[in-house]
């Protein structure tokens, strides 16, 4: 009986079938990049608001005021006595009298500085010149409640988060191409929830289940991708981080051609209705339906595969032979129950928390440059293009270690160059900050191709969702420390962006090396990886003993 990479090499590794497969489920990549970064855009500081006064509406109908002019009338004095207040946070505390003038309401406090007049707090009486243009207006995240605008980022986070662990775990279990379709129909009906939340609380709570069903779209599609490709096409892993930039960079089009957050809301959210059509024409993974004992549907999938792809499978094959290992339900301590599935867990679990969180830290840190919000985006995410392009022309060529830990220790010594360049010369500065940025992001998609090809097929959906939950928890804490530890010293957070990266360099080479290794099946196979420097061609079992030669 033949194994499962003898069967697929002869259906075809990387053919008409899985490049059909693979381009459809690359789209998810654009819809989940976007959901990642749609806060720059759905909440969007407003450009112009003010607070009105209580019984300003009594007012402007008593004096026949427009809205412009009773902002003249009740804001705008306070400019005179005090340049630090704007209106915006703060109102003044006084009765307005317009019996006597309309166009002087303050008359009664006669030559009295208004600086010296009373003030008071706004609570909920803004006024917005766009008020349905972001979620900041649309709920007052303003003032004393603009760090709602952080917690609702921080929410999407732990949503992705919690979709690690969960539905990393249900596509174990389950099967792939179920909890994906799940995912997204998850992901549209919480998005369209979300665009009409009546209130922010509701806002928050389905941007938590979009965010835990967009990872769970993301994540398997990842590896179901990955499963149905040889393994000397596992590059596909990769390129499909090329659609999840795509996704950047179409996404400040999207929100320039659309006014309010509600119609960006909902154009990133429905497109992953379309994906539940991929029922009829992406298969479950037929390495998944071995590990479950399901051979027979697993041997028509490949028949299938073969037809599509101009091959022919054997019809003397009846069965397809996987290790004999015991199929369970997942845990963690499946993870590290044994020495190299311990230091590979424990290894790429730091490297997917690093890359998060220096990655997040270089791009707040860099910031917008510039005034236009929609080109300043859309540059940003084309600087990430080459790191795919480079990963494709050495990874296959040089292997998977050497360019992940070298895109760290670039990304390392960039960090700290930067934050010593002094001020003076900005695009010396800038140019090197973005070397890091690439490096580092190089390492970011690198880590994903290593970490599914470190796992075996019984565990790999499970340990690739529960390492890369670190990568969610990097992207919570990014902000926290980027500003207080640059409320210190501004350049503090490189020096530690660039410690957290050498490290990293550091560890992940002693990670095995898996370029032109078979996908492991079981724990076994990972244990024989072999985890020195050398020269690590492909590896089969030894028909008699079982090993690996």
């Amino acid at each position: 009986m033949p194994s499962f990479d003898e069967v697929l090499k002869e259906a075809g590794e990387f053919g008409r079938f899985q490049k059909r497969v693979f381009f459809l489920l690359s789209q998810t990549g654009i819809t989940f990049s976007s959901l990642f970064a749609s806060v720059v855009f759905l909440g969007r500081a407003p450009d112009n608001f003010w607070c009105r006064i209580p019984g300003a509406a009594e007012l402007s109908e008593q004096c026949g005021w427009t809205l412009e002019e009773e902002r003249n009338f009740t804001v705008l004095p306070l400019h005179p006595g005090n340049e630090s207040i704007s209106g915006e946070c703060e109102r003044l505390d006084v009765t307005w009298d317009t019996s006597v003038s309309c166009t002087s309401p303050l008359a009664r406090y006669g030559n009295r500085s208004t600086g010296n007049l009373p003030l008071a707090p706004c609570h909920g009486n803004w006024v917005y010149e766009q008020p349905h243009s972001s979620i900041v207006s649309e709920y007052d995240l303003v003032c004393g409640d603009a760090w709602m605008l952080d917690l609702s980022q921080a929410i999407l986070n732990l949503g992705f988060l919690a979709g690690a662990f969960i539905l990393g775990y249900a596509a174990d279990r389950y099967g792939r191409i179920l909890i994906y379709l799940l995912s997204c129909l998850g992901v549209g009906i919480c998005g369209i929830i979300v665009a009409f939340s009546p209130n922010f609380t509701v806002f928050l709570i389905f941007r938590f289940l979009q965010g835990m069903f967009g990872k769970g779209t993301w994540m398997t599609c990842y590896v179901i991708v990955t499963e149905i490709v040889g393994s000397d096409q596992r590059i596909v892993g990769i390129v499909i981080q090329i659609f999840f930039t795509l996704g950047i960079i179409i996404l400040p089009g999207i929100a320039y051609l659309i006014p309010t957050w509600q119609g960006i809301q909902l154009a990133i959210s429905l497109p992953n209705f379309l994906f539940l059509l991929y029922y009829w024409v992406v298969p479950e993974s037929p390495r998944w339906l071995l590990t479950r004992k399901k051979g027979e549907k697993a041997l028509k999938i490949m028949r299938n595969i073969a037809k599509h792809n101009g091959k022919f499978l054997s019809p003397h094959y009846s069965e397809i032979t996987i290790s004999n290992e015991e199929v369970s339900n997942p845990s963690f301590l499946d993870l590290v129950r044994t020495p190299q599935m311990r230091r590979n867990t424990l290894i790429l679990m730091y490297a997917w928390f690093t890359s998060a969180l220096i990655y997040q830290g270089l791009v707040m840190r860099l910031g917008i440059i510039g005034g236009n919000l929609y080109l300043d985006f859309f540059i940003s995410g084309a600087v990430e293009l080459p790191a795919a392009f480079l990963i494709i022309v050495t990874i296959d060529r040089i292997g998977r270690r050497l360019p992940f830990a070298m895109s760290n220790i670039v990304a390392s010594i960039a960090c700290l160059i930067t934050a010593f360049l002094p001020e003076d010369i900005l695009w010396l500065k800038t140019t090197v900050a973005t070397l890091g940025r690439l490096s580092i992001t190089i390492a970011f998609e690198v880590v994903y191709l290593v970490n599914s090809e470190l796992y075996p097929t019984t565990l790999r959906n499970f340990g690739v969702s529960l390492c890369s939950s670190l990568c969610d928890l990097g992207g919570i804490i990014a902000p926290f420390l980027l500003f207080r530890l640059a409320a210190i010293w501004l350049e503090l957070p490189l020096i530690i962006f660039s410690i957290l990266a050498a490290v990293c360099g550091l560890l992940v080479l002693l990670l095995p090396e898996t370029k032109g290794i078979s996908l492991p099946e079981t724990v076994d196979d990972v244990e024989q990886l072999p985890s020195h420097f050398g020269k690590c061609g492909k590896r089969r079992k030894h028909p008699d003993t079982n090993s690996y030669i």
